[in-house]
């Protein structure tokens, strides 16, 4: 059966339901599954779970779930470019689940692979720490941190063949090959879809297709920076 799919919008709109657990690939703005992340938001779904490394900024990336309130928990590492996400933490409108980076890529990594649970020294003696297992091993306190499987699994790669193998480009490819291995049902657009009966060479494939249920095509629209900092042709010696 084809994995290609006419549209983001038909693709998600046939998997997501409200209160549904959603991984989310990208780092900042970079690699972000941005034709997805706008489906998500007109599929009107809510109380939604989001997992990702950051919310994104006002009005970009998943910053756009949050203006429509469709989220209703996120779990992420960095969150400080988006002052509404700040404001409906502190209305008490969004409950937040802090995890150190590391942390929040093993735990989707590892359930992707079928690993429960894993023990880590990151964040023992934190309030991270607060109400999970701990145990020692060889003199050393670890805490107990739980794999991440989501109901969805929203990812952007620059190239797929239609079996749905993937690889990435440059810094966006972050967060992207965890979130694909964790989705009961993996969503990816890819910028370079190759052919039928053309396939990514075996030994490039950074995410094998197996993992990948849906793959569209990337509409391509502009790549945003979150933040543009530049000098001067006179600060760099008029080059």
């Amino acid at each position: 059966m084809s994995k290609m799919w006419s549209s983001a919008a038909n693709a998600v709109r046939s998997a997501v339901f409200d209160g549904a657990i959603i991984a989310v690939g990208g780092f900042g703005l970079s690699g972000n599954p941005t034709d997805l992340i706008q489906a998500l938001r007109d599929s009107g779904a809510k109380d939604l779970t989001i997992v990702s490394n950051n919310m994104g900024v006002d009005g970009k990336g998943l910053g756009i779930l949050l203006e429509n309130k469709q989220v209703k928990k996120v779990l992420a590492s960095y969150v400080g470019e988006n002052k509404l996400f700040a404001q409906q933490y502190l209305d008490g409108e969004l409950e937040v689940e802090f995890v150190p980076q590391g942390t929040l890529a093993e735990r989707m990594r590892a359930g992707g692979a079928g690993i429960p649970a894993f023990f880590t020294k990151t964040g023992v003696g934190t309030p991270i720490a607060e109400g999970k297992p701990l145990e020692i091993f060889e003199g050393e306190t670890y805490v107990m941190e739980r794999g991440i499987v989501a109901d969805i699994a929203l990812v952007h790669a620059h190239t797929a063949d239609r079996e749905g193998n993937l690889i990435y480009r440059h810094t966006a490819r972050n967060f992207n090959p965890m979130v694909a291995t964790c989705g009961r049902v993996t969503i990816v657009e890819a910028e370079v879809i190759l052919d039928e009966g053309t396939y990514v060479d075996p030994n490039i494939i950074v995410t094998p297709g197996i993992f990948v249920q849906r793959l569209v095509q990337s509409t391509l629209p502009e790549k945003e920076i979150e933040q543009r900092t530049v000098r001067s042709r006179d600060e760099v010696g008029g080059k």
